[in-house]
This record gives structure tokens, C-alpha cells and sequence, in this order.
């Protein structure tokens, strides 16, 4: 399934949902980033995804790490919350989607880094390496307010 992202576009598709959403910056120890290339849209993220009815947003980071990279994560704080309402992801099977994302930090516990039916790549890339790859300035954003080391997370 193709997917769309559109930020501030005045020709955006009306939205038709809207989901709740769980991130995670999965570090390792040599201070390097997890991220997968999507393959519905071939373009650099964090892992993540919707939440389902029986789990809690930490436990939605945790399950999608695992389900999209192989890797077993514990969560160890908060980036921050991201909610424009001009983002919106328009996906080929009819949705179109306002996200609600909540972005963790983690850190691996065990597991196999592994490519999932939603990727395909997936590994560690040094923070100087991120400018050199193809992401949606959403995912960006997540990144340098992760690098920033903040006091408080992102209300946005």
C-alpha cells in the first residue's frame, strides 16, 4: 500500500480518521540511531505505528520496534507529542489520516535486527548521517528535538 504525507498543503485530502500513534529513537551503545526505510513511501522513519484498543502508548512504541526491526526495546523517557493537524497521510486504500504521535526514547534489551514487511532496510545510522538520507521533515523534527537533549519534552 503506497502512502502520501502532506504538510501544510491547501490541496491535502480531508482526513477520514484519525489514529494514535507511538515512536521510539532506539539508540545503541555508540550513540547511533535506529531507523527503517519505509516501503510504502522509500523513505527514512523511526519505527512506529497506531495503537491498538488493549495497549498503552509505550507499549505501542515497544510492540512496533519489535514487529518492524526485530529488536526487543525497554522505554527510557519522552521526546515528545506531535499533533499538527496540517500533517496528513493519505494512504492508497482510501485513508486519510490525522496522526496523533508520541515519540519515546529506548533502548535495546535483546532481539535480532531484522527487515519486516513494512521495510526494507533497517539499521543504526550515526547522527551525522542523517542529513544524507530521504525522511519527511516530520520525522526531522522528532530527531532534532531528540538531539537537542531538552529539559522537557515537545508539546506540539
Amino acid at each position: 500500500m503506497a502512502r502520501t504525507e502532506y504538510d501544510d498543503d491547501p490541496n491535502a485530502p480531508e482526513p477520514n480518521s484519525m489514529v494514535v500513534a507511538a515512536s521510539a529513537v532506539v539508540t545503541d551503545d555508540q550513540g547511533r540511531i535506529l531507523l527503517q526505510r519505509r516501503r510504502d513511501n522509500d523513505l527514512w522513519a523511526l519505527p512506529g505505528g497506531g495503537m491498538d484498543l488493549g495497549d498503552s502508548l509505550p507499549g505501542t512504541a515497544v510492540r512496533e520496534v519489535k514487529e518492524e526491526t526485530g529488536l526487543d526495546v525497554e522505554i527510557t523517557g519522552l521526546v515528545g507529542t506531535y499533533t499538527d493537524p496540517r500533517h496528513i497521510i493519505e494512504y492508497s486504500d482510501g485513508e486519510v489520516r490525522r496522526q496523533f504521535n508520541v515519540c519515546f526514547t529506548a533502548r535495546v534489551t535483546g532481539g535480532s535486527l531484522a527487515v519486516s514487511e513494512e521495510s526494507t532496510e533497517v539499521r543504526f545510522v550515526a547522527p551525522a548521517e542523517l542529513d544524507a538520507l530521504p525522511m519527511h521533515h516530520t520525522q526531522r523534527l522528532r530527531l532534532r528535538h531528540f538531539s537537542e537533549d531538552r529539559d522537557r519534552p515537545y508539546l506540539g
